[in-house]
């Protein structure tokens, strides 16, 4: 079999007046190779993506003291809920690595492509 040699690529992207889901989606397909003319589905792109601005972020309607983000610990009565106001005072970019997480395919490859994403205030 030939093997493909990749090259890296790096992305650069602006938050700055985007919204949450919209820059997330486009993130995700930018680590997943989607962009790229040889796109293989099981290979790693060799992609990373710097976000910066992330602190001029939109959210439209009332998102930052409504949205709920669901954790379950596996346990009864284990489901943690927090909004997204606390979660974005913890950590600032947690809200979209979780978006950006959530859109990957579940697998061993996920790991992999999330430490090539940076968020940067």
């Amino acid at each position: 079999m030939t093997e493909k040699i990749l090259k890296m690529k790096h992305y650069e992207i602006d938050a700055s007046g985007k919204s949450l889901g919209r820059l997330a989606t486009q993130i995700a397909s930018l680590l997943r190779g989607k962009t790229r003319v040889d796109y293989t589905p099981h290979l790693d792109p060799m992609t990373t993506v710097r976000v910066f601005n992330f602190s001029k972020i939109v959210l439209t309607g009332r998102k930052s003291s409504q949205k709920i983000y669901y954790h379950y610990t596996g346990y009864h009565g284990g489901l943690k809920k927090r909004k997204y106001a606390e979660l974005a005072k913890k950590d600032a970019g947690r809200p979209l690595k979780t978006a950006v997480l959530r859109m990957l395919n579940k697998n061993r490859l996920r790991a992999k492509l999330m430490k090539r994403l940076t968020i940067e205030q």
